[in-house]
């Protein structure tokens, strides 16, 4: 009797482990990288690489895939196998700006891929100046009136609209100023030249000395490191933008290997070398989203820019 017993929890296990055992890749997994060498997403994807081949065994090659803030990336992607041996690392704002402005002309849809998680978030904020006249959205636009403008800096697209969305809302006199980066903008902001300008991270050092404030954040939700701060939706302005750090697959994917996939970037961006990239390279903190939430986040992003290009 004993022995039908063992023989059968022995039948019943070999029955169910092909089922429960956890997906592997059966080659090298490549990830490909939307921007150039050498930059802060190159960097934060080959430490995802490398930590995920120490923490599972797999051999994963990052891959440089530059065009387009990761356009000529995802042009690619979307056509690749749906097995698991290409994934890729992009930032979501200037993808989410070609689906809206030319989504007919581009070789992708939202649809296009399997959203596989996040390693990070921009945090965007309009700072100025400690000392300046003005603590939130309407007293700087009161203060914009009175003045009868006053310098706008940016150096990218989604600052520029929400500049010239904040004049036709609320009748500011804000003139927009370009700029080639943000430590471009904190020297202008720094040196009188400008009176507010848009912060991601490089703003961090002079807020903790004192030398900045946040007016608004610019994200879906307030800054983790002012929670105080009201976002520009808080304060009447229904835009934002999230800039996230954002891992995908070819459409396709098997739910086991999704979730392998899914796990293993997770517990890479967790790693102590991916949180250093992270905090250092890109003045931002680990964001961990999963696969469902990523495309929720990539749903409501195209939303949130299509209001940011509407008249």
């Amino acid at each position: 009797m004993l022995r039908k017993l063992l023989l059968a929890v022995v039948a019943s296990l070999a029955l169910t482990a092909p089922a429960s055992a956890q997906w592997a890749p059966k080659g090298p997994i490549t990830l490909q990288i939307g921007f150039g060498a050498g930059g802060e997403t190159d960097t934060l994807g080959r430490i995802i690489a490398s930590v995920m081949e120490e923490q599972t065994g797999w051999q994963v090659v990052a891959e440089n895939k530059p065009g387009g803030g990761g356009v000529a990336m995802a042009s690619g992607l979307a056509h690749a196998p749906a097995d698991g041996s290409v994934i890729g690392l992009g930032v979501t704002v200037p993808v989410m700006i070609n689906l809206v402005l030319r989504g007919d002309q581009l070789p992708f849809k939202l649809d296009s891929f399997d959203y596989l998680g996040t390693a990070a978030r921009a945090q965007m904020a309009i700072v100025a100046r400690a000392d300046a006249p003005f603590d939130d959205l309407a007293s700087l636009v009161a203060y914009s009136k009175e003045k009868g403008g006053i310098a706008a800096s940016f150096d990218a697209k989604p600052q520029e609209l929400i500049t010239q969305k904040i004049n036709a809302t609320f009748g500011a006199k804000l003139n927009p100023l370009t700029t080639k980066s943000g430590a471009e903008q904190m020297q202008l902001l720094l040196g009188g030249q400008v009176d507010i300008a848009y912060g991601a991270g490089v703003h961090l050092p002079f807020l903790e000395k004192g030398d900045m404030k946040i007016i608004a954040s610019v994200n879906r939700t307030r800054q983790a490191y002012a929670p105080n701060v009201p976002t520009l939706i808080e304060q009447g302005l229904d835009l934002y933008t999230d800039p996230f750090f954002y891992f995908m697959a070819p459409a396709g994917l098997a739910d086991d290997v999704k979730e392998a996939l899914a796990t293993a970037l997770a517990n890479a961006v967790a790693s102590e070398k991916a949180e250093k990239v992270i905090k250092e390279g890109l003045s931002a903190e680990p964001v961990t989203l999963g696969p469902a939430d990523t495309r929720q986040m990539m749903v409501d992003g195209v939303e949130a820019v299509g209001r940011l290009f509407a008249n």
